[in-house]
């Protein structure tokens, strides 16, 4: 017979093995210690969240227990934030490439983000997408409501994982870590 924990991870409950809630827990605070002192609280919830994602993708909306096998197999998909292996891990080979979604960036704007945001998500250089922005703009009207509507439509990428998913970059702990001091 085995113990289990009831853990919050990420604002989600899970039943976690007591295995595998060391484990997690030693991830955590070893990743806490290599991160570095600024903005490591952001960082952290992001990760928690990505952790919590991976977990109910995993076992689903059923009351399955969170065991070491999971939890192994989690941290060597999101490494450590200077992309060094986890000590004893193995290291994991995502299934799929993950998925870019539009967002603002906020980071490299000069009114509000679109033309940079657009950039980033079509992967070419944001001058391009604002000199086609600036030429729709004086060609006619449509320009500036193309603008207004992305504006209102298309939302700010403010988190870390946000951001890896506006490049098109996997959410792991070397990729969120990238990000921290963007988006202070």
């Amino acid at each position: 017979m085995k113990k289990v924990v009831n853990a919050g991870i990420g604002g989600k409950s899970f039943v976690v093995d007591e295995d595998a809630y060391a484990r997690l827990d030693s991830y955590l605070i070893l990743f806490k210690s290599r991160l570095g002192a600024d903005s490591s609280a952001e960082v952290m919830s992001d990760l928690e969240g990505r952790i919590a994602e991976l977990f109910s993708a995993e076992i689903g909306s059923g009351q399955r227990v969170v065991d070491l096998q999971l939890v192994e197999k989690v941290i060597s998909q999101l490494g450590m934030p200077d992309g060094s292996p986890m000590p004893g891990a193995e290291p994991f080979a995502p299934d799929e490439k993950p998925q870019r979604r539009l967002y603002r960036d906020t980071d490299d704007r000069r009114i509000a983000g679109v033309c940079s945001g657009l950039a980033a998500y079509f992967d070419v250089d944001v001058v391009l997408i604002r000199v086609l922005m600036l030429v729709a703009l004086v060609a006619g009207s449509a320009g500036f409501w193309i603008y207004v509507i992305l504006w209102i439509a298309v939302p700010k990428a403010l988190t870390s994982a946000q951001k890896c998913e506006m490049r098109g970059l996997a959410p792991t702990a070397e990729n969120l870590a990238k990000f921290v001091n963007s988006s202070n």
